[in-house]
C-alpha cells in the first residue's frame, strides 16, 4: 500500500468534488424516478453530498465551497422543495449550518417547517419510531436504518440551534428505538429494516451501506449533542460491537461486501468509505480504541484504490430499497453516485485530521 500524503489527499478531494458536482443521468442509467444522480435534485443523495461539502469547507475555509452551497439552496428554493419525508429532510442538515453563516428568512422558514414536520406530522410506528416514509412510498409500520442519518441528524442539530429540548429528546428516542429493533443480537451488526405489521426483518439483510449509516452518523451525532452519560455509553457500546463484528468480515482489499456476511456479494465502496470515516473519527474522538486503526486505514486505502484519476468513485451500489430476498441486494447495479462521491469525501477530509506519517497498517 502506498504511503499517504496530505497534498495528494487534497488533490484527490478536488477531483472527487468536481465529479460529484458533474455526475449526469445521461452518463448513468437513471432508474429511480426521484432523480438520485444529478446534484441538481433535492433528495437524500444530494443531502449527503451537501453535508460532506460543508465539512470540507469547515476544515479548509474555502469560500468557493460555501458559495456553491448557498447557490444550491437558493436555486432549489426557487424551483420549489418537494414534499417532506425521511429522505427529503436530509438536505436540511447542511442548511442548519449554512443559515448560521449566511442567514436568510427563506432558510429559517424551511428549517422551521422541516422540524415541525418531523415532530408533529411524520408518521410513527409502534413505540414512536419514525416511519420510513419516502417519495412514492409510505412503508407503513417500517423502521429502516437509513432514517437515523437522513432525518434524525437534522432534528438533533435543529434542536441544539433553537434550544429545543423536545427535539433533542426525540433524537435520543429514535436512536434507541431503531437500535432496539434493528440490532442483530448474534453479531452486533444491523438489519436493514423491521416491519411491525409483519413482525420480521424482511430478508434479514446485514446490508453494508445501511450499517455504515450508523457508523458515520453516530460520530456526527455525538458532535452535535452530549446525550446523558448512560445513553452515550450505550450508543458507543453498539458502535464498538459493530466494529468488532466488521473486523473478520473485511476483504483483503480493505473493503466490505454489500451483504457484510456474504463474501459472494460484491465489495461496495460507499459503505467502506463511511465505515472508514466513522471508525477514524471515533478513534480520534476517543469513542473507540486505537486497536481499530489498522482496520480503518485498510478501508481507507481500499477506497483510494477505487477512485479514478478523474475523481470518479467506483464500486458504488445504486439506490437500494428494502429487499425481500438477499439476492435482491446482490442484484443492485454498481455505478458512480453522489453518495459514493460524498462518502469518499467524508473519509478523505477526516484523513486530513490525522498524522498521516504515523499511519501503520
Amino acid at each position: 500500500m502506498a504511503s499517504l500524503n496530505r497534498e495528494e489527499l487534497l488533490q484527490r478531494i478536488d477531483r472527487v468534488i468536481d465529479k460529484m458536482k458533474n455526475l449526469s443521468p445521461e452518463e448513468i442509467v437513471e432508474t429511480c424516478p426521484i432523480g438520485i444522480i444529478s446534484m441538481d435534485n433535492w433528495e437524500w443523495p444530494q443531502g449527503v453530498g451537501l453535508f460532506s461539502l460543508f465539512l470540507y469547507y469547515r476544515e479548509t475555509g474555502e469560500e468557493a465551497v460555501l458559495a456553491y452551497l448557498e447557490d444550491w439552496f437558493d436555486r432549489r428554493l426557487q424551483e420549489g422543495v418537494p414534499p417532506l419525508n425521511v429522505n427529503t429532510i436530509c438536505p436540511l442538515l447542511t442548511l442548519t449550518y449554512l443559515n448560521e453563516l449566511r442567514p436568510k428568512e427563506s432558510y429559517r422558514g424551511l428549517l422551521e417547517r422541516g422540524a415541525a414536520f418531523v415532530m408533529k406530522e411524520m408518521p410513527r410506528t409502534e413505540e414512536g419510531g419514525l416511519q420510513h416514509i419516502v417519495s412514492g412510498g409510505l412503508n407503513e409500520g417500517q423502521l429502516w436504518d437509513d432514517t437515523l442519518y437522513m432525518t434524525v441528524l437534522f432534528l438533533t442539530r435543529y434542536g441544539v440551534l433553537t434550544n429545543d429540548p423536545a427535539c433533542v429528546d426525540e433524537s435520543v428516542r429514535q436512536f434507541l428505538v431503531h437500535l432496539k429493533y434493528l440490532t442483530d443480537p448474534a453479531t452486533g451488526l444491523f438489519f436493514h429494516g423491521w416491519t411491525f405489521q409483519e413482525g420480521h426483518h424482511f430478508a434479514k439483510a446485514l446490508w453494508g451501506r445501511g450499517n455504515a449509516w450508523y457508523t458515520a452518523g453516530l460520530v456526527d451525532y455525538l458532535d452535535m449533542i452530549e446525550p446523558p452519560p448512560g445513553v452515550s455509553l450505550f450508543l458507543c457500546g453498539s458502535l464498538e460491537r459493530q466494529a468488532k463484528a466488521l473486523r473478520p468480515l473485511q476483504a483483503p482489499s480493505g473493503r466490505w461486501h454489500t451483504l457484510l456476511d456474504d463474501p459472494s456479494s460484491y465489495e461496495e465502496t460507499s459503505a467502506t468509505a463511511a465505515f472508514a470515516y466513522g471508525l477514524l473519527k471515533a478513534i480520534r474522538c476517543g469513542y473507540l480504541s486505537r486497536d481499530f486503526e489498522p482496520m480503518a486505514w485498510r478501508a481507507f486505502h481500499g477506497v483510494l484504490d477505487q477512485i479514478d484519476p478523474d475523481g470518479t468513485v467506483r464500486g458504488v451500489s445504486y439506490g437500494t430499497g428494502m429487499g425481500r430476498t438477499l439476492q435482491a441486494y446482490k442484484d443492485i447495479p454498481l455505478c458512480p453516485m453522489p453518495y459514493g462521491q460524498s462518502m469518499a469525501l467524508l473519509m478523505l477530509v477526516e484523513g486530513l485530521k490525522h498524522d498521516l506519517a504515523e499511519v501503520r497498517l
